[in-house]
């Protein structure tokens, strides 16, 4: 075999891994704000115009959620909690304590990884193992997934799908994750973004952000809903925002 051959061989070879990385991580190009808002404003979170979600990532954790919990109830708000299953079946009691006060519980995966690599079946095990922990202590299936850092892969559709799972995003985020974030930075970033029929993510806890970063977050909450009330738009969970209403109700317009 000629050394040009030699090249052609490798290259050929080369093809179809390249070709299955793109198809893995293809998708998690839906993490781009612009291209996510204006092309898929459902995967986003867009909802009904008058309304706001609010959103919490990470928990739970007995050291912060009780804080937010707190404080919600004292602004009469409920909101969705993305739970890591690993937190769940660690803290059993504070997830049932979301569920008691009227909160709604959603999936963020089993544990706070990046997906580099391609891992299906691994992706499909954790994703039903973290839906059926959050299931449990809910007393209900849960219904939304949010990935960790955002980043959806193929995988993760595909098991979102056999989880029965809808995947959300956000349109709007408060950077509370940051070591130098405080309730004035938060508010400052979530403003930029935050139009009715939003979606908005905090953390309740700094399990994969800087140590203590979750008091900023829980600082500029009171900003924040009296921002959102000033200019006439509820705030609470995904389950009233209307994420996707139009697609139902257009299937069942079709079914009529």
């Amino acid at each position: 075999m000629t050394q040009g051959s030699h090249h052609r061989a490798a290259a050929y070879a080369v093809v179809p891994v390249v070709a299955a990385a793109l198809a893995h991580i293809g998708p998690a190009a839906t993490w781009l704000p612009g291209l996510r808002r204006h092309r898929f404003p459902r995967l986003a979170g867009q909802g009904r115009p008058g309304h706001v979600a609010l959103t919490f990532d990470d928990g739970p954790d007995p050291a912060s959620t009780p804080y937010f919990l707190d404080v919600l109830d004292t602004l009469g708000v409920r909101a969705t909690f993305f739970l890591l299953g690993e937190n769940v079946v660690r803290h059993p009691a504070q997830a049932r304590e979301l569920a008691r006060r009227g909160h709604e519980l959603a999936v963020h995966g089993w544990t706070h990884d990046r997906p580099w690599m391609p891992a299906p079946a691994r992706e499909a095990r954790g994703l039903l193992r973290a839906a059926h922990a959050v299931g449990e202590v809910a007393g209900r299936a849960p219904r939304w997934y949010r990935p960790p850092y955002g980043i959806l892969t193929s995988g993760r559709w595909a098991a979102a799908r056999r989880a029965g799972l809808r995947p959300v995003l956000w349109t709007a985020w408060g950077k509370d994750w940051r070591d130098d974030a405080t309730p004035s930075s938060v508010r400052a970033a979530l403003a930029a973004d935050l139009r009715g029929g939003g979606t908005v993510l905090l953390h309740d806890t700094d399990h994969a952000s800087a140590p203590g970063s979750w008091r900023a977050a829980l600082g500029a909450l009171p900003g924040l809903v009296r921002d959102c009330h000033e200019a006439g738009l509820t705030v609470g969970p995904l389950g009233e925002h209307g994420v996707g209403r139009r697609a139902r109700e257009s299937r069942a317009t079709a079914h009529g």
